[in-house]
């Protein structure tokens, strides 16, 4: 079984003592977001949790934990957001120098092969244009090319919410040509650096570009990571694209406290702000607790 740690918020910036409560009681719990009374229970015993894969865009809170996480059995690595974006656009995020050393600390400490550098999403606008995406990406990928071996990169999905939290900013058409001149550019800096570049959930063409599909919870990876081959499919609950493995999210939606504008997974900072309020850190859920009626089901990998 994989667990993934989490794509609905950044559990290793803000949630890592519950994070860690819940390794030491071996099971935690998540609500289903379309049915508020579903919850399913999950094992977390190191017997049955083949790889945790962690999100993060600022992990440095969680450092402290890597050696205990891997004392109890559990293999795991980093899929490290880390943009060309300020504070307008990211107003939770750390200065990009801080997390630049960030990034190169973890991987110092569990190896390169096990810290992934995604660059998304891209995001095209009058002041984030061709030139500053290139500049940026070409910055930042001779920092980091030494403390990984990947970069996966997308361009902006524009869901409802996205459209109305960036309703400040003018956003760019991107064309096919202009995305595959784009594309070209970031191949080139990657190659240049000896980075392995991949889309994440891009519309087909970009393979005739060389660039190949990428799956952000990848079978092969930890599979080598494992020394052992493993039975999973793939994610059918992902996006169309997506060629992710099957894995159970142990996060929850309108949690999260980057605040970053173009964020999918949040609705609004009251919303956070109300779900921070009842996190308790002992708790099986991440946001509240277990009360009565909920209908609580095992869940198997």
């Amino acid at each position: 079984m994989i667990i993934s740690a989490s794509r609905r918020t950044d559990i290793p910036a803000f949630y890592g003592s519950w994070f860690m409560e819940r390794l030491k009681e071996e099971v935690f719990c998540a609500r289903n977001p379309m049915n508020h009374r579903q919850v399913s229970r999950v094992s977390l015993s190191p017997d049955v949790v083949d790889c945790i894969v962690f999100w993060t865009k600022d992990p440095r809170p969680f450092l402290p934990y890597l050696r205990s996480i891997e004392r109890l059995g559990y293999t795991f690595y980093f899929q490290f957001t880390l943009n060309a974006y300020g504070r307008a656009m990211e107003p939770g995020i750390p200065e990009q120098q801080e997390i630049i050393e960030t990034f190169q600390t973890l991987a110092g400490t569990i190896g390169r092969e096990r810290v992934l550098w995604r660059y998304d999403p891209i995001i095209l606008t009058t002041e984030y244009d061709e030139h500053y995406h290139h500049e940026t990406f070409h910055r930042l990928a001779e920092q980091l090319c030494p403390h990984t071996d990947l970069c996966t990169f997308s361009f902006l999905d524009l869901y409802a919410k996205t459209k109305r939290n960036l309703k400040e900013f003018t956003l760019s058409e991107v064309a096919p040509e202009r995305r595959a001149d784009m594309v070209r550019r970031l191949r080139s800096v990657a190659d240049h650096c000896n980075l392995t570049l991949k889309s994440c959930c891009e519309a087909a063409g970009l393979q005739e570009l060389g660039i190949p599909a990428g799956a952000c919870i990848d079978k092969q990876r930890i599979e080598r990571l494992l020394g052992k081959p493993l039975r999973v499919k793939r994610d059918r609950n992902q996006r169309v694209g997506c060629g992710c493995a099957a894995s159970i999210d142990m996060g929850a939606y309108n949690t999260c406290l980057h605040g970053c504008r173009y964020c999918y997974a949040n609705v609004s900072q009251t919303a956070v702000a109300a779900n921070k309020a009842a996190h308790n850190r002992y708790s099986p859920l991440l946001v509240g607790d277990l009360q009565e009626g909920d209908a609580v089901n095992d869940r198997k990998g």
